[in-house]
């Protein structure tokens, strides 16, 4: 691996989530399973940029068009991202990450916006590192 040069790092990062259901597809897998691998990645990736001293990452996590999936798809992944916000709370209020909900909130099953909501209310003040998720 490579020695990266700090002076050289974005302040800001986006990534758009993709291909995770296919990846496990190409494995014989379930997509929730592809979806599950990703999520573990996200930690890593959040982890690494606060270390990093990225000052903001947004992550495209669920677009509009993935309401179009298929219902089991998306209450799966529904239930990934609620399970993000209540298993890294924790992390993310330590570490004094800031997290953001965008987009079109209003869509997302009301447990999923609740725990969005309170984690976002509770880090508003927060000075370190900003995660962006971008929903619908």
């Amino acid at each position: 691996m490579n020695t990266i040069e700090l002076t050289n790092l974005p302040l800001r990062i986006a990534i758009t989530m993709d291909g995770n259901g296919r990846w496990a597809e190409l494995r014989g897998k379930p997509r929730i399973v592809g979806h599950r691998a990703g999520s573990h990645t996200v930690r890593r990736i959040v982890r690494a940029c606060r270390r990093l001293g990225v000052q903001e990452l947004t992550l495209y996590a669920f677009s509009e068009q993935n309401w179009g999936r298929p219902t089991n798809e998306v209450e799966g992944l529904m239930t990934l991202l609620e399970e993000f916000l209540l298993q890294e709370r924790d992390e993310i209020l330590l570490n004094r990450i800031r997290l953001r909900g965008i987009g079109n909130l209003d869509r997302l099953p009301p447990p999923v916006r609740e725990a969005l909501e309170l984690l976002s209310d509770a880090s508003r003040e927060h000075k370190g590192m900003t995660l962006s998720l971008a929903l619908s």
